[in-house]
């Protein structure tokens, strides 16, 4: 531990001085202090795309009162959020109904990866910094992109804040102070710094500490009779990000430092009258990538990219803290290279064609008994094309996927894979003066199981076959704008989906209940319809109001096994509808904004019981916000309330979920 210790010390030292050397090499400033451009403002969530896509950014992603990416996801149509107990619980999400494990997640156009379990917590990820959060069922709207984009099922991206700058300012500096409930002290600073006509650089830093600690009403069959106190629930977590940003001819670069640091407690289930845990994770992570892009010519388009990340994860359950834990002391650490290169030919002026190979190199380490030390090579190759005729535009690609596992230890590796699956898109627009396009997509992927599936000790399984995806997309989207009315524009969205996994990986048990193991079991039949609405008004010289509305409905089949009881019943926690509503108010120097969620009855198990019944629940958030001029400088200040109404409701079964609470945000940006 002492070893670990002084080699994240040393990390965070050459992250510090990096990010201050590169700050400081600036020539340039100015007395001309203008207010800050926070981020891109984009008033169209809804863009008219090939394939579906869902986009919040600028100030409709912050007045939604969101902490973190996690929370801004519930008001995409087709998400179910997990969130395994308020601020310091994993959160995931599932797409569609696919499983966490078939949802890519990219920062800053590259893959966050975690080999080991194929989650990514998106509570960790901080909108702070945020730009935009997009998603795409399937995959992006475009050819010239890296192998990666084409190998999940659904694809997140998380884009943080470019640089901006005016004509007389060579900086911009914003300053943030959040707090309230559950003990909240979240301070954040950006500084972007112009270093040259074609060079600046970003630094971001954010620290947050929350005891966690919430009230809440526990669920008896007689009802909600018991008032506890929320405990465990802790975090200590801080966030340094260090950017550089190049402008050349015809092209740009970009590299990114990235640091988190965490030491939480796990609020962990409440059951059996049990309402305190005692153990703890803590996190390293690090990741260093950058992205070169450039067009050589009309017709010929490059870009490369690279990584490197470390992920050290220690999890403590201590006995002679709580005699209910069996003791677990386990220590794991991911390493992560990645390269990526892509060509993209415009033949014509409607064909274009695309090739793009990456290379990714895994390995894991633990303190586990009899643990192998699994490494992982895997390659992928994209060939994709794309035909633009005008009214009709036609996609399509190839995508190849070769891993090869290799163990340190003795033990059996999973076979060698190989893999093509491919994916088909196509849009058509009837009337060129008619906002009115029709989409269809069909895609096939599969997912490598994880190193923990395959190798994790006493449970792994080296024969597991990997889970394959189909989908199947139909969509339609309609936009009108009216110059001479206060309702200057709508848009709608609206598609139907079919979607099926086969090979599903489940766990077990075997003869001994503290032993389980991973196999292909499952098989899964999704059919649904999303439906996302998009208004803007403007009431007034000076006001201006904007809506938002989504509503899925979902029917998540298990077809596993014929013989079952339960054949054909809804997977668990997939909601048969829900659905989310925002609404923004600007008035001069004044925003309002209120949002709603909403989540169906569902069942925790693939037993559709009463007593595995789980029933709907709704949050209600609303925040006001005034800005005011200083000394040319921008002080706002925000008042936030969630979960409005006080609910008490569960994401997860026994995980219960904070009741109102506020938060006042004050932000200074010279």
């Amino acid at each position: 531990m002492i070893g670990q210790r002084s080699r994240m010390v040393r990390l965070l030292l050459f992250f510090l001085t990096w990010s201050g050397v590169s700050m400081l090499h600036a020539q340039h400033s100015t007395d001309s202090l203008q207010r800050l451009d926070e981020v891109l403002v984009t008033a169209r969530t809804l863009q008219k795309e090939i394939i579906p896509v869902q986009r919040l950014s600028g100030e409709r992603l912050r007045q939604l009162g969101s902490h973190n990416v996690a929370d801004a996801l519930r008001y995409f149509s087709g998400v179910q959020l997990k969130d395994y107990g308020g601020i310091g619980g994993l959160k995931t999400i599932n797409v569609r109904s696919m499983g966490t494990n078939h949802v890519g997640v990219f920062y800053d156009g590259i893959e966050l990866g975690n080999a080991q379990n194929g989650t990514v917590d998106l509570g960790r990820f901080s909108l702070d910094n945020m730009e935009s959060v997009t998603l795409y069922n399937g995959q992006k709207s475009a050819v010239f992109q890296s192998a990666k984009d084409f190998g999940s099922a659904g694809t997140i991206y998380l884009q943080t804040r470019t640089p901006r700058f005016t004509e007389t300012k060579d900086f911009n500096i914003k300053a943030t102070f959040k707090t309230g409930s559950f003990g909240l002290a979240n301070p954040a600073v950006l500084w972007e710094q112009r270093l040259s006509d074609r060079l600046s650089s970003s630094f971001s830093a954010e620290y947050m500490y929350t005891t966690g600690k919430y009230k809440f009403r526990y669920a008896t069959e007689g009802g909600y009779d018991t008032t506890a106190i929320r405990q465990n629930g802790d975090v200590n977590a801080l966030r340094i990000e260090h950017g550089l940003y190049g402008n050349m001819k015809d092209g740009y670069w970009r590299t990114k430092l990235y640091a988190y640091f965490s030491d939480r407690g796990y609020p962990g289930a409440i059951v059996r009258n049990k309402f305190t845990h005692e153990d703890r994770q803590k996190d390293a992570d690090f990741f260093a990538q950058g992205m070169f892009r450039k067009d050589f010519s009309e017709r010929y388009h490059f870009m490369a990219s690279a990584k490197y990340s470390y992920n050290y994860l220690h999890y403590l359950a201590d006995p002679r803290r709580d005699e209910s834990l069996m003791y677990i002391n386990n220590i794991y650490r991911q390493q992560e290279v990645y390269a990526s290169t892509a060509n993209c030919l415009d033949l014509t002026s409607f064909w274009s064609l695309n090739l793009s190979a990456d290379w990714q190199f895994n390995l894991l380490n633990a303190n586990l008994k009899d643990f192998v030390y699994p490494r992982r090579h895997t390659g992928l190759l994209a060939a994709a094309t794309a035909l633009n005729f005008g009214h009709i535009k036609l996609q399509a690609s190839l995508l190849g996927t070769f891993v090869s596992d290799r163990l340190r230890e003795k033990g059996d590796a999973a076979s060698d894979r190989m893999e093509w699956t491919p994916a088909v898109v196509m849009s058509y627009r009837p009337f060129e003066r008619i906002g009115l396009d029709f989409r269809a997509f069909y895609k096939r992927i599969f997912r490598m199981p994880t190193l923990n599936d395959l190798y994790y000790t006493f449970i792994g399984n080296a024969r597991l076959d990997p889970e394959y995806t189909d989908q199947y997309n139909l969509g339609v989207t309609y936009e009108k704008q009216f110059p001479a009315l206060w309702l200057k524009r709508v848009e709608l969205q609206a598609d139907v989906y079919y979607n099926e996994v086969e090979n599903k990986i489940v766990a077990t048990p075997t003869s001994n209940f503290f032993r389980w193991t991973m196999v292909n079991l499952g098989k899964v039949e999704i059919r649904g319809v999303d439906v996302a609405l998009q208004t803007d008004w403007t009431l007034g010289r000076e006001t201006n109001l904007s809506g938002r509305l989504n509503y899925t409905y979902q029917k998540a089949q298990d077809f596993t096994d014929p013989t079952d009881e339960f054949y054909g019943g809804q997977i668990p926690y997939i909601p048969w509808h829900s659905g989310s509503a925002a609404i923004s108010l600007s008035w001069r120097s004044w925003e309002a904004s209120y949002s709603f969620i909403y989540t169906g009855e569902r069942y925790s198990s693939q037993a559709n019981l009463p007593a595995n019944y789980q029933p709907s629940w709704y949050t209600s958030d609303c925040s006001i916000s005034k800005s005011q001029r200083i000394n040319k400088h921008e002080l706002k200040l925000t008042l936030e309330a969630n979960n409005l109404l006080n609910q008490q409701y569960e994401v997860v079964s026994c995980y219960p979920m904070p009741g109102i609470n506020f938060r006042l945000i004050v932000q200074y940006m010279f």
